[in-house]
């Protein structure tokens, strides 16, 4: 693939994630440079592990470590909450379409095609969940056990 069809799109997500930013009121250029910044990370793992695992929820899954552990580090050198940074990071690769087409089908009662994208935008979603969660889990508990004091 060309540059262009890898760097076009994570420059979209990181202008999407400034206007959230804008949205969420981060405070200071840094803070909204380092939300953007995870935003076109994410979608550049999203983009990258494409041909290698064929799945949209695996690369959604590896999309969402990659932000998670992004704003990890970020919140720990601004010493800022993780949680701004990881909500507007995420917002690139939340399933809005898959939920509009999703209540689509329901409101016209196509009840295959809507369990079908049902099952998918959840998968979508789960994935974004699960990788958030085990990063912050595995953050946790390496803090946890460093804090711990030593025996003698």
């Amino acid at each position: 693939m060309e540059t262009v069809t890898y760097f076009m799109p994570c420059v979209y997500a990181f202008l999407a994630c400034i206007g959230f930013s804008l949205l969420f009121n981060i405070h200071g250029a840094a803070g909204m440079l380092i939300c953007a910044g995870g935003g076109g990370l994410g979608w550049l793992c999203y983009l990258l592990t494409a041909p290698l695992v064929h799945s949209d929820i695996i690369q959604s899954f590896f999309a969402a470590l990659v932000i998670s552990a992004w704003s990890e580090g970020m919140a720990r050198v601004r010493k800022c909450p993780v949680t701004s940074y990881l909500l507007v990071a995420l917002f690139p690769l939340v399933p809005g379409g898959g939920i509009y087409y999703t209540m689509e089908h329901a409101v016209n009662g196509e009840t295959e095609l809507f369990l079908e994208t049902l099952m998918h935008t959840l998968g979508l979603a789960g994935a974004l969940a699960v990788g958030v969660l085990l990063v912050a889990s595995s953050v946790r508990l390496f803090t946890s056990y460093r804090r711990r004091e030593p025996r003698r």
